[in-house]
């Protein structure tokens, strides 16, 4: 059985994570809605890139931030904390990703989960 989490809506948990993104300089938003694809394992992703060590930690701790104080919510499990390249913070149904640059031209979510509906955020 999945887990599922309680709390505020998906769409509220990921208009919170781009807030958090913003607040920090993120480039390149996309909010991709992942609930018509087929065996997705989550409602939404919601990546993003930072253009160096700190402005990547700067981004997921203000991500954790904005989501604790709008929603009081943690979250699930957050992966990638010591080699910058890719960080996750996993909130079950929503699921930020915070890359360097390179490392998202390598991995390529966006084609991956081509299916999606993908929304571009406005720097």
């Amino acid at each position: 059985m999945a887990k599922k989490r309680k709390g505020a809506s998906a769409e509220k948990l990921s208009e919170v994570i781009v807030k958090g993104m913003q607040e920090k300089k993120a480039v390149d938003i996309v909010v991709m809605d992942l609930r018509k694809v087929k065996n997705a394992v989550a409602d939404f992703f919601i990546v993003c890139s930072g253009n160096s060590d700190k402005q990547i930690d700067a981004i997921a701790d203000s991500i954790d931030e904005e989501v604790f104080k709008a929603l009081k919510e943690n979250p699930w499990h957050v992966e990638g904390k010591n080699n910058k390249e890719w960080m996750l913070l996993d909130y079950i149904d929503v699921v930020a990703h915070v890359f360097r640059k390179d490392r998202r031209d390598f991995y390529a979510l966006e084609r991956l989960w081509g299916d999606a509906d993908i929304t571009e955020i406005e720097d």
